[in-house]
């Protein structure tokens, strides 16, 4: 694994996507700082790299559900301010990307789920009813910039199923011998 991954508040700001969250990074109403510490930490940042390798899961999925628990993150994330929210749920992606990036992954493209959105209701914020997080719908999936040391279920189908008929063919094949002796 990876040494751990230290990204500040200049770091954040300085990348490209970072500085568009200038607002949520800035605003000191956000738990930001908090967030900052919460990804600052190696056994975190292990276990995010653990959730695509081993569960095939995104990294943020490794970690969601201490995140929500951290209290000022549901506090805020708690209050009835839609597009503040979502701007920090954002912001932290971004964050997220910027620790990948730095221990060796890259985005794929694909994002996995997180959670089941429940159906919006009037003074309420927008929250899961079911899945793994109760605040997050989806995240990014990330890969190893030098390859992934397992193959996933998809790929491991595909590869089996493009196989198989072959397999079948000789089958048969030594079937029709077996019975030709046979019959001899």
């Amino acid at each position: 694994m990876a040494k751990k991954a230290c990204v500040t508040r200049v770091d954040f700001l300085d990348d490209p996507q970072g500085r568009t969250f200038a607002d949520v990074a800035n605003d000191p109403e956000q738990p930001f700082d908090s967030i900052l510490t919460f990804f600052d930490d190696a056994d975190r940042q292990r276990r995010m790299e653990e959730s695509e390798l081993h569960h095939d899961r995104s990294p943020l999925a490794g970690v969601v559900r201490e995140l929500e628990a951290h209290p000022e993150v549901n506090r805020f994330l708690a209050d009835v301010h839609p597009r503040r929210s979502t701007r920090l749920r954002q912001a932290i992606g971004v964050l997220v990307r910027l620790i990948m990036e730095r221990r060796g992954w890259q985005k794929t493209g694909r994002k996995g789920s997180l959670g089941v959105r429940a159906a919006g209701a009037a003074q309420t914020p927008a929250h899961n009813t079911g899945g793994l997080a109760f605040w997050f719908i989806r995240a990014e999936r990330y890969e190893r910039c030098d390859g992934m040391p397992f193959q996933s279920v998809r790929q491991r189908c595909q590869e089996l199923e493009s196989t198989e008929p072959a397999q079948q063919k000789r089958r048969k094949t030594q079937s029709d011998r077996v019975t030709k002796a046979r019959s001899e």
